[in-house]
């Protein structure tokens, strides 16, 4: 599961969603910053550059719902992206920029283009839809894309939260299940990494884009943001168990097991993977972006 492109900056609030355990952000964990280097269709969930095969599995996760609530959830943070960087500055151009950048077809095609398919076989894709266009699998999308939509509302953000933590405090058994399920899909440093990559992005965009009187060497950017890694990790902690708690409410612990289990598999591995990459570059592409549209402003630019 990704998280929502908006919390790691420290300049900003750059999220980045949430989507089934295959889910949670770049593809593996870094010591640092990489270099630069509802039943119908959602919008934008036509079949793109994946094939049907593909496609099909995605639609079952209810990655294309998952992709344009993650659009809304861009959209409206852009407020707050504008009172942190450039108060008052932004008006009607800047939420119409925003707008364009949080595209869900946009970002549809994006993911799609980034998404390398080539890490799952057919074999692979057929056991996965197999388990997603089950009852236990579609109950399963449902319940994250519920929850993401849900999570729109930050006071059933904060309920979730509060739940998970009273639930660790009480030894509850699921909050172990959920546990082992974020451990399996190493879902803390794929999403500390990617958060740490999309504001780095952020950071060198601003930079590129003149939103300083002088560049900003990399190396302070680098520091900047790699000092921001010991609150990105508690806030994805707190986030990761409030968003499955809400998520998996009304699974049994039987079937929670059943899709710890599929996540384990070659198959669900490399989905997991697969996943990341596309979603990681989705959001640095999306951070870089916003940091562009922001330079502007910034700068005091007539945009």
């Amino acid at each position: 599961m990704i998280r929502p492109l908006a919390r790691g900056l420290t300049l900003a609030v750059l999220l980045v969603a949430s989507i089934s355990f295959f889910a949670a952000r770049p593809m593996s964990a870094q010591t640092a910053p990489a270099q630069p280097a509802p039943a119908a269709e959602s919008p934008g969930s036509a079949q793109g550059p994946v094939s049907a095969e593909l496609h099909v599995l995605l639609q079952a996760m209810g990655i294309y719902e998952v992709l344009n609530i993650m659009a809304a959830e861009g959209l409206a943070g852009a407020p707050d992206l504008e009172a942190d960087l450039f108060a008052g500055k932004g008006g009607s151009a800047w939420l119409a920029m925003a707008a364009s950048i949080y595209d869900g077809d946009r970002m549809v095609s994006r993911f799609e283009a980034a998404f390398p398919a080539e890490r799952l076989s057919a074999e692979q894709i057929a056991t996965l839809a197999a388990f997603f266009d089950s009852e236990l699998g579609q109950r399963i999308a449902a319940g994250e894309t519920a929850a993401r939509r849900a999570f729109l509302d930050t006071t059933i953000e904060d309920a979730a939260s509060e739940l998970a933590q009273r639930r660790a405090a009480d030894g509850h058994p699921r909050i172990a299940q959920l546990t082992r399920f974020i451990a399996v899909n190493d879902l803390v440093e794929r999403n500390v990494s990617g958060a740490l990559n999309s504001n780095f992005a952020f950071y060198r965009a601003l930079s590129d884009a003149g939103a300083f009187p002088a560049p900003i060497p990399e190396a302070m950017m680098l520091a900047e943001v790699w000092g921001q890694e010991p609150e990105i990790r508690a806030d994805t902690l707190e986030w990761l168990f409030g968003f499955q708690t809400l998520a998996y409410e009304d699974l049994s612990d039987a079937d929670l097991e059943a899709y710890i289990a599929i996540s384990e598999t070659p198959a669900g591995q490399a989905l997991n993977a697969a996943l990341f990459v596309g979603f990681d570059a989705l959001f640095e592409a999306i951070s870089a972006d916003l940091g562009r549209a922001a330079a502007g402003f910034i700068a005091g630019e007539d945009t």
